[in-house]
């Protein structure tokens, strides 16, 4: 490599730096810093509208569960996804029920039986004394 190329580049950069050719120069320069540092952010803003916009379009099956994309029929399951405000499926396909009315937790009671593990897992190995129980 010739000696005289970083002379070279120091006196076209001094020639070029006070004129409107440097300034120029410099604004590009730092127009793609800028760019080069922003890039990440822009790409995860509009990482984040996409994936709104495909949440928005994402149809859940009630009978499977699958999730599909704009598809009027589940793939799965073949249940029509589109109902009218009744909650039925138009043409006579398979229709789901609306949702469940909402229960007011604190005038519900739970029922509870208390069942002891030793003696259900006695009575079931003298119900039958070849089996072993349960693991």
């Amino acid at each position: 490599m010739p000696r005289f190329l970083p002379w070279f580049l120091l006196l076209l950069a001094l020639l070029l730096l006070p004129g409107p050719a440097g300034r120029l120069l410099l604004d590009l320069l730092g127009g793609l810093t800028l760019t080069l540092l922003l890039l990440p952010l822009l790409a995860g803003g509009a990482a984040l509208i996409g994936w709104q916009v495909m949440k928005r379009r994402m149809r859940t099956c009630p009978s499977c569960g699958m999730a599909s994309l704009g598809q009027s029929v589940c793939p799965a399951c073949g249940t029509l996804l589109e109902c009218d405000a009744a909650g039925q499926a138009p043409e006579g396909g398979r229709s789901w029920p609306s949702d469940p009315p909402e229960i007011d937790a604190r005038n519900v009671t739970i029922n509870v039986q208390v069942v002891d593990v030793e003696s259900s897992d006695a009575s079931a190995s003298k119900a039958d004394p070849g089996s072993s129980p349960p693991s």
